[in-house]
């Protein structure tokens, strides 16, 4: 998971408020996903935490650190090269947190 442009240790992300590409763990209800996550502070609407903000103002989904795997920067645009894609969801070796098996 070190490489450039590949999946990071959720340990490392950054809790700037900077955004960010994470992978959503498998669940029940769906397939692993990818999510553009950023850390919020705490404020008057909330713990701090992982959140994502939806196309839909005020929509905003809250991660709990067991469903984040991994993560890494969001790409940059290359003009003049072929549109940007949301990279696969991670699919290695499983990664505890904790001794967690959730």
């Amino acid at each position: 998971m070190s490489e450039p442009d590949k999946w990071l240790h959720m340990s490392t992300a950054p809790r700037d408020g900077s955004r960010f590409l994470a992978t959503i763990r498998p669940v029940e209800q769906g397939d692993a996903d990818v999510d553009v996550v950023y850390w919020a502070r705490s404020d008057q609407f909330g713990m701090e935490g992982w959140r994502a903000a939806d196309s839909t103002p005020g929509a905003v989904v809250g991660y709990a650190e067991p469903e984040l795997i991994c993560w890494m920067p969001l790409p940059t645009p290359n003009p003049g090269r072929e549109p940007l894609s949301r990279p696969d969801p991670y699919k290695g070796e499983e990664i505890q947190i904790d001794g967690s098996g959730i």
